[in-house]
């Protein structure tokens, strides 16, 4: 999966917003205003919220794609390496981080997008 093949992924599930905060050359795509992932346009390498036991066992399984998350706290975030994993693995694991962040968004948030 390319970035914006990854892009059009991320923008199709319901509610995600998408903005250059931190340079212009980290690509962030938020839930209700939270961060669920953000790619590195130019290196391929995407960060994804995990669920923390989750986060560890990837890491043990694909030690050279997944490696614990780049810049940010390593128990909840995992950096993937984007063009050596498959397609239905990256999108299993943007859902999963996705669904991590809309579970613990406020009620009148998550209304909004239902």
């Amino acid at each position: 999966m390319n970035v914006e093949q990854y892009r059009e992924y991320c923008l199709g599930k319901r509610g995600v917003t998408e903005s250059f905060p931190f340079d212009d050359d980290t690509l962030v795509f938020k839930i209700g205003g939270k961060i669920f992932a953000f790619i590195d346009i130019y290196d391929n390498r995407v960060n994804l919220k995990c669920d923390p036991e989750k986060a560890l066992r990837l890491r043990e399984q694909y030690p050279a794609v997944v490696n614990p998350g780049y810049h940010m706290n390593k128990i909840h975030w995992n950096t993937i390496q984007l063009d050596l994993i498959s397609d239905q693995l990256i999108c299993e694991w943007t859902d999963h981080s996705y669904d991590l962040i809309f579970t613990h968004l406020p009620a009148k948030i998550k209304t909004e997008f239902s």
